[in-house]
């Protein structure tokens, strides 16, 4: 139905905290964070889940299930791959930082100008 990584995702396209998305549901803040930090499905009350997709629903947030289109015509992210994200990131090297708000910077790229 929804995993704890679309509920994160969802709330950071809204802006909310989990408070606020207890407030929004009518579920209680351990419930949420309960769900949250799940691993893949979140698992509970039928009618609890049902009340989070559909307070998120209202807030404007489409949960598109895998291997399904979606219907919305407003800007959204979603994996590219079924791959999770564990195995998209095999092999990669990690960003870091220049400095704080500075974006990430690819230890692999060359600077602009050097050969």
């Amino acid at each position: 139905m929804i995993t704890a990584a679309q509920m994160r995702a969802a709330r950071a396209l809204l802006g909310i905290d989990q408070r606020q998305l207890a407030e929004l549901s009518d579920v209680s803040l351990p419930t949420i964070q309960r769900m949250e930090a799940s691993d893949g499905n979140v698992r509970g009350v039928v009618d609890t889940l049902t009340k989070v997709v559909e307070a998120l629903d209202a807030a404007g947030v489409e949960l598109i299930s895998e291997n399904v289109r979606s219907v919305g015509d407003g800007r959204g992210v979603r994996f590219k791959h079924s791959a999770s994200l564990k195995d998209s990131l095999i092999g990669q090297k990690p960003l870091r930082r220049r400095s704080q708000g500075s974006p990430p910077v690819d230890p692999a790229a060359k600077a602009p100008g050097k050969s």
